[in-house]
Parts: C-alpha cells; structure tokens; sequence
C-alpha cells in the first residue's frame, strides 16, 4: 500500500466525488467528504515524510515506464504543497456543513460536495504528476469545479465573478497548454524529468523562448499576480464562504508551485534568470502589486474584499522571494506560501462564521461584534497580525526570512518597501479593529450569539497553529529550506 500512496493521494478524492452523488444526502455526504480529505490529509504527511527520510518518489502509473508512461514524482517541494491544500481542505471541511446550510439550497449541497472533492482533486493531480500534460488535464478539473463553486453564491453578482474568472482562467490555461505543445515539438517529450534534459539542446531556439513567455502569462494569470489579477477581488468575495476559504488558502499557492516547478526544474535556472531577465521584472511587479493591492484594500467596505486585496498583496510578497532567484529567497517565497495559507484559513473561515450570524461582512455591520462574538473576531485579529508580520506569528516568520534574504543580496532599498507595505496593512486591519471593538452595535437590541463550535473548532486550529508555527519553526523551516536546496542541487 506505501508504494501507491503518490497515485492514492491524487485517487482518493476523485473516486470519493461520484459516490456522493450516489450517498445523496446531505450530512452523510459531508462526512464522507470530510472522511476522503482527511484521508487524503494522512496521506500527504506519509509522503512528506517519506521524501524527508529517502529523497524523491518516483511512481509510474500502470507499470509503463518513464517517459513513455506518465510519472507521479514526489520530492521536497510538492510534498510540501500537498500538505498544505489536503490539510487546509479537511480544517476548511469541518465547518462546511454548518456554512453552506444558511448559503446553498438543501438541494445543490450534494453538487457542492462533488465539485469541492474534484477541486481538491486537480489540486492535488497539478501538484503530484510529473508529467507536463497532466498538470493542463488536472489544471481543467480543478478550474471547471471552481467555476462551478463560485457561482453557487449567495448573490447575483456570483455569476458574474464566475464568468470573469472563467475568462481569465481560460485564457491562462490556454496559454499554458500552448507552452506545453510548444515544448513537445522541441522535445519529443511530455515528462517534466525528461524535459529538463532535453532542453537545454535547444534552449536558445525560437520556439522555447515563446514556450516560456506563453508560460509565464498563463500561470501568472492563474496565480492572479499584478497586474493580471482582476478575476481574483469578486471571485473570492461572492463564492460562498467555504469556498473563499478553500482557495483563498491554497488555489493561488498551486499557481505558485507551478511558476517555481517550470523555471527552476524544466526551464532551468540559467535559461530562467540568466538568459531572460525575469528578475528585474517580477521583482518589480511583486512590489507594485504589495503596494497598489495594500493600498486598495484600505479603501474597501466589504471586509471579504480587502482580504482578497491582501491576498494579491501577499502574493506580491511571494514573488519578490521567488524573483531573488536564491535559495534563501525561495526558501522566504514557501515559507510564506505555509504561513499565508494558515492566515488566510483562519480569516476567511472566521468570516463564514460572521455571514453564518449577520448575513453580511460589510464592515459597518460589524460594529461591536467584538464583544458579541469575542472568539471570532480574535480569530480575525490574530489572521490580521500574521499578515502585518507581528512577532509569535507566523506572518513575522516568512517576513523575516525574506526581509534577510534581500539583505544577503544587498537589496537594502527592497528590505525598506517591503516592511513600508507591511505598514499599510496595519492600516486596513485597524479598521476592522476599530469598528468590532471601539464603536456601538447599530441596535443595541439585537443580540448575536457567538459562532457554533462547528466554526470555533476548524477557525481556532488554524489560529492556534498561526501561533504555534510563528514560535515553533523548526518543521515549516526545515521542510521550506530543503525544497529550496534541493532546486538549487544543494540538496537530494
């Protein structure tokens, strides 16, 4: 059973999402679902530990072997990924029946199971397979259920940020599936193993540099980087909360594996940063984005948006890690993609909570919810910290990781930007603080009740884990760091 758990990983929550059509009821369909996340959870930390222990998985599928068959491998980095999305969705899943009652017709609750499990599954696949194809079929599974997720929203206004996202998306994976064509006419080849081999013969053609550009847009555009972000804002803010939590914790950070698994595994990183001057300009687009996305979201009332503006904020972060071309510096861009996931988690699961209570989280409606829900807006504060980069949080951790790695390249004026952008979301935080804990309810005579301990249970491990992995780093950063030597041939 060990030697199958790569394709188990990926297996398990495919073949779970057609028996919940045949479950077909609502409560059972969620245990299910949260049955065949967790197991997919147990599977990825039996992975991780395993590449830890012995170096890299290689797994071929049906017994054809690479690169005529197609391959699951499994090292450092995407071990580290599957953790996260399989981990973030079984916390997300926990509260999802108790969410999507109040936000989803009793009828649509099975489709919604389906849809999340398939999601969960492209996900998965895009991280797993090491077959460049695999990641476009998967990309498609993953994209199509979440086209069809947001627009389940409560709201009209979700059909429409379904069909900007599905626009964009289309346009991305497009693009990717171009690139990938592009490179089989070259290569002959679709392994991504193998295809680092056989590149660098005709690296300097034509066809591999427009391979790369339509790369890089596609993914970009998925990863909503700026400026290609647009879909990103009404996407998370009117898909129904679990969803918002769901992706807002993991979608972009599969986006972000694919940018790092393209330029420094197959591309390469002489062709990638040498050859194309891709550091100038990513690390100035990660720095406008923090700064425009930041100062966006201080002007937002609807505090789903300004989360979603700090999610491009914090992708931003992500990118100037990832642009030093460092191991230090792609150590800071996983870290942060970690503790970004267990922030944001934490926020938008406490959001769910406060539309599950007022209807809404306009942020003049959460006047005095501090003291009428004291757990979740603790919960929402202590997200808020992490993403200023508060000491003991999670937030400071991958901060500081990058803060030193722009130092080790002498990027003292970028170390300066960046704790400026840190500054502006002190701003946007102290605005929700403000309203919840320093102004009166607007009718003193309604009483709202504290979040179910179906919400508290998922929300406070997250928070509890922001605080423990800002203390505790030893795992996050062992992991973080070997993923990042092991790119750069420092490591196995």
């Amino acid at each position: 059973m060990i030697t199958h758990l790569p394709i188990l990983q990926v297996i398990v929550p495919l073949m779970s999402a057609p028996i919940c059509l045949l479950l077909n009821r609502a409560k059972l369909v969620w245990l299910f679902s949260l049955l065949a996340s967790g197991l997919a959870f147990v599977i990825s930390i039996l992975l991780l530990q395993q590449v830890m222990i012995s170096g890299v998985i290689s797994y071929e599928l049906g017994g054809w072997q690479a690169p005529w068959g197609i391959e699951y491998r499994i090292d450092k980095l995407n071990a580290f990924l599957l953790l996260i999305i399989s981990g973030i969705s079984t916390v997300v899943l926990v509260a999802a029946q108790t969410s999507i009652e109040k936000e989803i017709p009793k009828d649509k609750h099975t489709y919604f199971y389906v849809l999340y499990l398939l999601s969960l599954t492209g996900m998965l696949g895009i991280v797993a397979t090491g077959d460049a194809f695999n990641v476009f079929v998967f990309l498609e599974i993953s994209s199509l259920s979440a086209y069809a997720l947001i627009a389940m929203g409560q709201k009209r206004q979700a059909l429409w940020a379904s069909y900007q996202y599905l626009i964009m998306g289309t346009i991305g994976a497009t693009f990717i599936l171009i690139a990938i064509g592009l490179m089989y006419q070259m290569t002959g080849t679709l392994n991504m193993q193998d295809l680092s081999h056989r590149l660098p013969e005709v690296a300097q053609t034509r066809t591999v540099f427009v391979s790369f550009a339509f790369l890089i847009v596609g993914v970009c555009l998925k990863l909503a980087m700026f400026p290609l972000h647009l879909w990103l804002p009404n996407a998370y803010a009117y898909a129904p909360s679990i969803v918002t939590a769901f992706f807002a914790a993991t979608a972009t950070k599969v986006a972000v594996y694919l940018l790092i698994r393209f330029t420094f595994s197959i591309f390469g990183f002489s062709f990638s940063f040498a050859t194309i001057p891709l550091q100038t300009l990513f690390m100035a687009l990660g720095l406008i984005g923090i700064f425009i996305a930041s100062a966006t979201a201080i002007y937002q009332n609807n505090v789903k948006h300004i989360f979603a503006y700090s999610s491009i904020a914090q992708i931003g972060y992500m990118i100037v890690g990832f642009s030093l071309s460092t191991a230090a510096g792609l150590t800071a861009t996983l870290l942060h993609m970690f503790n970004h996931a267990l922030m944001k988690g934490a926020i938008f699961l406490a959001l769910a909570a406060v539309i599950y209570r007022i209807g809404n989280v306009e942020l003049n409606n959460l006047r005095g919810l501090g003291r009428q829900m004291p757990l979740t807006m603790a919960a929402i504060v202590t997200g808020g910290l992490s993403l200023i980069g508060v000491p003991l949080t999670v937030g400071f951790v991958s901060k500081w990781y990058l803060l030193t790695a722009l130092v080790e390249q002498g990027w003292w004026p970028v170390a300066v930007l960046i704790l400026l952008g840190s500054m502006l979301a002190v701003i946007y935080v102290w605005r929700i603080v403000e309203v919840a804990y320093f102004k009166a309810p607007l009718d003193e005579n309604i009483k709202v009740k504290e979040a179910p301990v179906s919400f508290l249970i998922p929300i406070w491990t997250l928070v509890i884990a922001n605080i423990y992995f800002g203390i505790d780093t030893r795992l996050s950063v062992q992991v973080a760091q070997g993923a990042a030597q092991s790119l750069f041939g420092v490591s196995p």
